[in-house]
């Protein structure tokens, strides 16, 4: 090869470079695209549980109705996730997640017309319904999973996506309530598969590089065991997922019925309603807070967030004014936010990709499936100890959670895995 050649090709080389070292951090065209995608299939579920609810209601069928109906949304999933993990890393998290979308529109559509006509056969609501929750538990390993692919500041992208998904956890039951009172159940299904149509298309136009992938030829059984043997050798990792089930059994779960059923018959539907709102903005102000503050040791920074957790069931339990308990749910809100940001972080950057969507399925079985539990639990436990007494025991919880994290070695040590340049 001659010189001017050599020189040729090392302008080249020094271009690329360049050009990778000049691409934004987080907002490259990559993240754009799927930022816009989580947004929009956020939206859509989180108007489905509202409207679903609200529409059955309407139609004439009782509670019982409507807690079958989301059970059918619900159990598929905690079933199914370490099946969609398994998935996604056999064929791809992009694959699974444009299928999932698909048959979210899909799904969406047919409860349109179900909705527009008038349900007269439940059986046919619930197995629609469990389509959607299985398209859930495909589409939600690889939504880990592909932050590192679309990002290089993996920390402040997660900040971004869950300031995101904060909005859209405000914006969509609201939405959903508006568009049932105005008109039918059904427009509100049209307008959430628009918005998995548009997830689809957005994770479509994704130019991502070789994806790592578990060697072919093995079996499903051997990819589940395998991401076992994988969540099992990392200490910090399986560590915090148990800490996080008496967590969420015994305090988080809890709480919320209980909350409800103590400030609704006091306050009314209205402020119980300001509350979580208050807690949606703390919970954006988290986000952007996770956007900038990167800790050298995110999991005893993010446990030290958590200390701010008590303080909302400490205000219902010394019978602290409305504008207070406000003040303490944004708190709980940033808290909260922040810990789950430096948790994800470190999940997405610590864990080898050919690996990743196996080991956020059994995160999400071990910690998030267990949140149901601990609600269901809330009711049976007031009858037996009083309200006050339960509460009492999830502050305590929640404050042995937090020693439990920063007590736990491998937990407190972790360090952050800087930026790729």
């Amino acid at each position: 090869m001659t010189l001017p050649e050599l020189q040729d090709q090392s302008v080249e080389v020094r271009s690329v470079v360049d050009r990778s070292a000049e691409a934004p951090a987080i907002w490259s065209r990559n993240f754009r695209y799927y930022f816009t995608a989580r947004s929009a299939g956020l939206l859509g579920d989180a108007m489905l549980p509202v409207a679903v609810s609200a529409g059955l209601i309407g139609a004439g069928h009782g509670l019982g109705t409507v807690g079958f109906a989301l059970a059918f949304l619900m159990g598929p999933f905690a079933g199914l996730v370490l099946f969609g993990g398994v998935l996604a890393d056999r064929f791809t998290a992009r694959r699974m997640m444009i299928g999932a979308d698909l048959a979210n529109l899909t799904t969406r559509i047919l409860l349109a017309v179900l909705f527009f006509r008038g349900i007269d056969q439940l059986w046919q609501l619930y197995a629609l319904l469990a389509v959607a929750g299985t398209a859930a538990a495909m589409f939600q390993p690889g939504a880990a999973s592909t932050v590192p692919l679309v990002a290089r500041d993996v920390q402040g992208a997660n900040g971004v996506l869950r300031t995101a998904e904060a909005f859209t956890g405000l914006l969509g039951p609201a939405l959903a309530g508006l568009l049932v009172g105005s008109a039918a159940t059904g427009w509100v299904m049209l307008i959430a598969a628009v918005t998995f149509g548009i997830s689809a298309a957005c994770l479509l136009a994704l130019r991502l590089g070789t994806v790592p992938a578990p060697p072919p030829g093995d079996s499903l059984w051997r990819n589940l065991v395998v991401g076992w043997h994988e969540f099992r050798a990392r200490s910090w990792l399986w560590g915090v997922i148990v800490i996080w089930l008496f967590f969420t059994v015994l305090s988080w779960g809890p709480q919320m019925p209980i909350a409800a059923g103590l400030i609704v018959p006091e306050y009314g539907p209205t402020v119980y309603g300001l509350l979580n709102c208050a807690f949606g903005a703390g919970t954006v102000l988290g986000g952007l807070l996770a956007i900038r503050y990167k800790p050298e040791r995110p999991l005893a920074a993010g446990a030290v967030a958590m200390l701010v957790f008590p303080l909302y069931p400490i205000g219902i339990v010394a019978g602290w004014p409305v504008w207070l308990l406000a003040a303490a749910q944004l708190v709980v809100g940033v808290g909260l936010t922040f810990w789950g940001v430096m948790w994800a972080t470190n999940v997405q950057t610590q864990v080898p990709g050919e690996v990743l969507n196996r080991i956020h399925a059994y995160e999400v079985a071990g910690s998030v499936c267990m949140f149901p539990i601990g609600s269901a639990l809330a009711g049976p436990a007031v009858e037996a100890f009083g309200a006050t007494r339960v509460l009492q025991v999830g502050i305590v919880v929640s404050f042995l959670v937090v020693a439990a994290l920063l007590l736990t070695r491998p937990i407190r040590t972790l360090r952050r895995v800087p930026d790729r340049p």
